[in-house]
């Protein structure tokens, strides 16, 4: 499980903090380091390559690329290959179009939150058991 922090949201809606957790270590690039078939990192340069995001909470210090991420990332929301919420430390334009995309023309979410550098460092899972 993983403590949500505050934040500010790019696109609201419920984040799990039950949900199984995957933090990337550097910036991904969805046009051309992502397959949206299948949910997996494919950037072969990247440190978590191979990685799959597929319905799993995300976060990552932001995204790297171009125009096409909007396209990658909705599709991936559509086909349920994509993140199931994203949590991020630079403001998107890109991410959110992607997520925007996918809430009209799908009707599928993909909520993400904008949090500060020093609440991405901390976050981390932590046991439910008591």
């Amino acid at each position: 499980m993983i403590l949500i922090p505050d934040g500010t949201w790019l696109i609201p809606g419920p984040i799990d903090g039950a949900s199984e957790f995957v933090r990337l270590d550097e910036p991904l690039s969805f046009w051309g380091g992502f397959d949206a078939a299948t949910g997996t990192i494919i950037d072969r340069s990247h440190p978590q390559h191979g990685q799959s995001l597929a319905g799993k909470l995300v976060a990552m210090p932001g995204s790297k690329g171009s125009s096409g991420t909007p396209g990658v990332l909705g599709e991936a929301i559509r086909r349920g290959t994509g993140p199931s919420a994203l949590i991020i430390t630079k403001a998107d334009i890109n991410l959110v179009a992607g997520a925007l995309t996918a809430a009209a023309l799908y009707d599928s979410t993909c909520p993400i939150l904008l949090v500060t550098q020093a609440a991405f460092d901390n976050l981390s899972e932590v046991s439910n058991e008591t």
